[in-house]
């Protein structure tokens, strides 16, 4: 049996979103902007796709643009959104544990001349929304804050945030990547108040490269590729109809056990914390509220060689953000954890298809590497 815990870095496509996939690449690969049958089928299919997306973030299906994933979702809202209130003012707030599809787009801001403030975490890896509260100023053109953070599994409070955004800085936009909350942290993009939500496909059992941008309804940001005119404009380029159809059919097979599963996933990580709690030399990192990341360490032991000696009896886990290969995780920087404990951490993230059997395995698989490495 293999046990994989790497779902933060990419989940397994459903059995649904491959059947709809295959059924893209063979039966339905005309273009969706051609006006023959196969494109209108096309194009068809597609919508069909985006309402199911739709449906899963509680939104609009109009307001729901396709994207190649959540990199492009995050850049797009980032840039696009400095670019339509940049006169207005030349602040920014976002927070230094954000993932590098934010981060990197503020750097490259700063050296456009804008003024960013990056929030500090708590030591639990929470951002509150008092600390946004006394950064926001009139000046404030756009506050980007991560629903759930991929590394120690906090929770922002994302509708209080945007609340106190558009309350004490009205010129503002308010932004959430919500890549790892996106059907994992119940939410609703037509309540939450915010006004961008990114989300991507190959967390969620779809496959990788789709993903999506949510735009508030009244809300035009300038496009962020130019071409053809595809995505009502906003987008251009021709559409990944299989990622995309696939993307759909993710979010469709989620739903209705949806309530049921994020329990079920949440109990599964319970059971992981205190069997790794039971063990001796382990250290749990973070908040852990999701109900699918777990954050440990075993002192003394760098996370590549725990990562090795479970790989070796078919555990998978990682060594924080995938996207930030060989370097340092910033989060758990932020968090103010010392360089030894960093270097110590890995991280296991469930999916619904998470066993019991598999979370045995990783404490099996735990136990055995703190006799052989320590």
């Amino acid at each position: 049996m293999i046990a994989y815990f790497d779902n933060s870095a990419t989940t397994k496509p459903c059995e649904a979103a491959v059947a709809a996939m295959t059924a893209a690449l063979t039966e339905c690969w005309g273009n969706p902007s051609s006006l023959h049958r196969l494109g209108v089928e096309a194009h068809r299919k597609l919508e069909a796709a985006r309402l199911s997306v739709a449906k899963a973030l509680g939104a609009e299906p109009d307001r729901v643009f396709f994207t190649s994933g959540g990199t492009e979702a995050d850049n797009w809202a980032v840039f696009s959104a400095a670019q339509k209130l940049g006169k207005r003012g030349k602040h920014i707030i976002t927070t230094q544990i954000e993932h590098h599809a934010i981060l990197h787009p503020m750097h490259e801001l700063e050296a456009r001349g804008f003024e960013v403030t990056y929030l500090a975490p708590e030591a639990d890896g929470t951002v509150t929304a008092e600390a946004l509260r006394a950064a926001l100023r009139p000046d404030t053109i756009l506050v980007s804050v991560m629903m759930v953070n991929n590394e120690v599994g906090s929770v922002m409070p994302i509708s209080s945030m945007a609340k106190l955004t558009h309350r004490l800085a009205p010129n503002a936009l308010f932004h959430t990547d919500a890549v790892q909350g996106f059907l994992k942290v119940p939410f609703r993009a037509s309540t939450l108040e915010a006004d961008l939500i990114s989300v991507s496909s190959h967390k969620v059992h779809g496959p990788k490269g789709a993903g999506a941008l949510w735009v508030r309804k009244g809300l035009s940001l300038p496009p962020y590729l130019h071409g053809g005119g595809q995505e009502s404009g906003q987008r251009s380029g021709t559409e990944a109809v299989p990622n995309l159809l696939g993307f759909g059919a993710a979010c469709e097979a989620a739903l209705p056990a949806l309530r049921t599963d994020l329990a079920r996933e949440a109990a599964l990580r319970d059971r992981l914390r205190a069997g790794l709690q039971a063990i001796d030399g382990v250290v749990l990192n973070g908040a852990q509220a999701a109900p699918h990341v777990v954050s440990f360490g075993i002192p003394g032991v760098r996370s590549q060689g725990l990562i090795n000696c479970l790989q070796d009896q078919d555990v998978f886990v990682s060594a924080g953000s995938a996207c930030a290969k060989g370097h340092r995780s910033h989060v758990l920087e932020a968090m103010g954890l010392s360089p030894a404990v960093i270097d110590d951490s890995v991280r296991a993230s469930l999916s619904r298809f998470t066993t019991e059997a598999e979370v045995d395995a990783l404490l099996r698989a735990v136990r055995e590497a703190v006799k052989r490495l320590t």
